[in-house]
């Protein structure tokens, strides 16, 4: 069962600065602390079925989660021909899929925003960009929507 998602505080602070460019894939400045990233890394490790490795979607550096591709539905994915629901880059800030019907309220609770690749036809309308992680409590949210992005990957 997934998470309620509009359950979830809101994000405290400003949002991150990133450069606006089409695929962000920078956050300018609130970047996660090396051992909640680490945390993160191992809660998504730990969800049946997941890989991980370099990504096949973003920048070098970016570890990838995946689960076999199967007959699994098209908005899950990161990109229609990969196994990639999600990954994690260097500073702690992910891409992923959730459900569509999450990604106005998680933007307007401060934790994302809509990854502008989704705009176009073939990709999934869900890939947003989730700021990285500050602290725990951060990441409890940061894993409660990695989870979310995960159960839809694995329906």
């Amino acid at each position: 069962m997934t998470a309620d998602l509009t359950a979830l505080p809101a994000r405290s602070g400003d949002r991150p600065a990133t450069t606006g460019l089409e695929i962000p894939h920078d956050q300018l400045e609130a970047f996660s602390p090396p051992q909640i990233r680490s945390v993160l890394i191992e809660f998504a490790r730990s969800l049946p079925g997941v890989r991980t490795g370099p990504s096949a979607v973003s920048e070098p550096g970016s570890l990838a989660f995946r689960l076999p591709r199967a007959d699994r539905d098209f908005d899950a994915f990161l990109h229609p021909s990969v196994d990639e629901f999600g990954h994690v880059h260097r500073t702690g800030f992910m891409h992923l899929t959730i459900p569509v019907s999450s990604v106005a309220v998680l933007t307007d609770l401060g934790w994302v925003e809509p990854h502008p690749i989704s705009k176009r036809p073939e990709f999934p309308s869900g890939i947003v960009m989730f700021y990285a992680p500050r602290d725990t409590d951060e990441l409890t949210v940061a894993t409660t929507v990695l989870q979310a992005s995960y159960d839809q990957a694995a329906a």
